[in-house]
C-alpha cells in the first residue's frame, strides 16, 4: 500500500491513502522546530486489522529519519506502538 505525502496547511502534514476520493488511511501530525507532533491515526473499516496503522508509522518514521526528525506521540495508536515497539526508540522524542 503506497501512502502520499500531504501539506494539510500551516504546520500540519499526513502520509494518506486515498481511493476513489474516500480516504481509506492516514496518519497526521504538526510540525513544530524538529519534532512531529504525531496526532491522529485513521484506517477504514475495510483495512483494519491488517496491520495498515503499523504500515503508517513506519512511513513517517522513516519521514523522521530521513529529515533528522523526532516524534512525540499524541496519537493513541502512536502512544500504544511506542510503547510496544523498540524499532522507535531512536525516533522518540
Amino acid at each position: 500500500m503506497d501512502f502520499e505525502f500531504v501539506e494539510l496547511g500551516g504546520d500540519a502534514f499526513a502520509f494518506q491513502n486515498k481511493q476513489d476520493g474516500k480516504m481509506l488511511a492516514e496518519i497526521t501530525w504538526t510540525l513544530l522546530a524538529d519534532v512531529m507532533v504525531m496526532d491522529h491515526t485513521y484506517v477504514s473499516e475495510s483495512l483494519r486489522g491488517q496491520g495498515v496503522a503499523k504500515k503508517l508509522l513506519d512511513r513517517a518514521a522513516v519521514y523522521a529519519r530521513d529529515k533528522g526528525y523526532k516524534m512525540e506521540a499524541v496519537c493513541s495508536y502512536v502512544v500504544t506502538a511506542f510503547e510496544r515497539y523498540k524499532e522507535y526508540d531512536d525516533v522518540k522524542a
